[in-house]
């Protein structure tokens, strides 16, 4: 086997990867990135570019496949000392660091290479994307907020849906993108009570490890409440019509299933509400906008 054929992960190689990275939690932010494209695209001339809409969802994937992969190798020590994440891939020996590298460099490598393709501006604010996604992994060491980092790489997603169809900066994206950091980031912060008692044994920092688990709650409750208000004011800004306002109205009915169903001394639903309630949130949310910009004249 050559050296060139060797530094490309194997089949096998693959399948570990993809399960590394987790690739269908795309579901989470990549909605919101295609709804701000195609608020942009109605907005700029009323009709779908599907080149661009394929080149935004590979940006969104490979952006996020780097970052995954990132967060995997610099926690690897951590995770091999929690019980909840001592079966991942990098830590039983399925993947090798080396090759966790280089999935994650060709990820960011078609990341940028997309963003090329897309327009100038795309290109040129494509690395300042990457700082965060390499920092989150770090901020579990020296800030016991390290959702806020999070929150902040996810916002970027609605905003470079937009640039990548307009090539010029929108506050409207600015609004969504802020929603889904704070949604993201509040979901993150219940995600994260599971691990408590191993992150105060290993010192790691949290909001559930400093405050405990009844404080990181209702700070998600809090930034859930806020990710509604934001939600509202983007649909008021783009002059939202009834299927929007319809969708608004299901993810406030979500998230408030989502809030009783985890209690400060109950996560045994924990992951119902991460994983099926907050997926049902991104793609409910993402068909009523559809339905709102198709029914007020985005041509297909």
């Amino acid at each position: 086997m050559s050296s060139a054929s060797a530094a490309i992960p194997q089949p096998g190689r693959t399948k570990a990867f993809l399960r590394l990275v987790m690739i269908e939690h795309s579901i989470f932010a990549l909605p919101f990135a295609y709804i701000a494209s195609l608020t942009a695209m109605f907005q700029l001339d009323g009709n779908i570019h599907w080149g661009r809409l394929l080149l935004v969802t590979i940006c969104m994937v490979g952006l996020r496949t780097f970052a995954m992969a990132v967060n995997r190798i610099i926690d690897r020590e951590i995770d091999a000392r929690n019980p909840r994440t001592a079966h991942r891939e990098l830590v039983t020996g399925a993947m090798s660091v080396r090759h966790a590298w280089t999935g994650a460099l060709i990820a960011v490598v078609v990341f940028l290479g997309s963003a090329a393709l897309l327009n100038p501006l795309c290109l040129a604010l494509a690395p300042i994307a990457v700082i965060p996604m390499a920092v989150y992994p770090y901020g579990k060491r020296f800030t016991n907020y390290p959702q806020a980092i999070l929150g902040l790489a996810q916002a970027m997603g609605p905003v470079g849906g937009w640039l990548a169809i307009t090539g010029a900066w929108s506050w409207d994206a600015v609004i969504l993108g802020l929603a889904v950091g704070v949604w993201i980031g509040g979901f993150d912060l219940i995600y994260a009570c599971q691990d408590v008692d191993s992150d105060r044994e290993t010192g790691v920092l949290s909001v559930p490890a400093r405050f405990g688990i009844p404080g990181a709650v209702w700070a998600a409750r809090v930034c859930h409440a806020l990710t509604t208000g934001l939600f509202i004011w983007y649909a008021v800004v783009t002059d939202a019509g009834t299927f929007l306002w319809l969708g608004l109205a299901i993810v406030a009915g979500a998230f408030v299933y989502e809030h009783t169903i985890v209690r400060p001394h109950d996560l045994s639903r924990l992951n119902r509400a991460f994983f099926s309630v907050n997926g049902f949130i991104g793609i409910a949310l993402f068909v009523c906008a559809l339905l709102d910009l198709l029914v007020r004249g985005l041509t297909v």
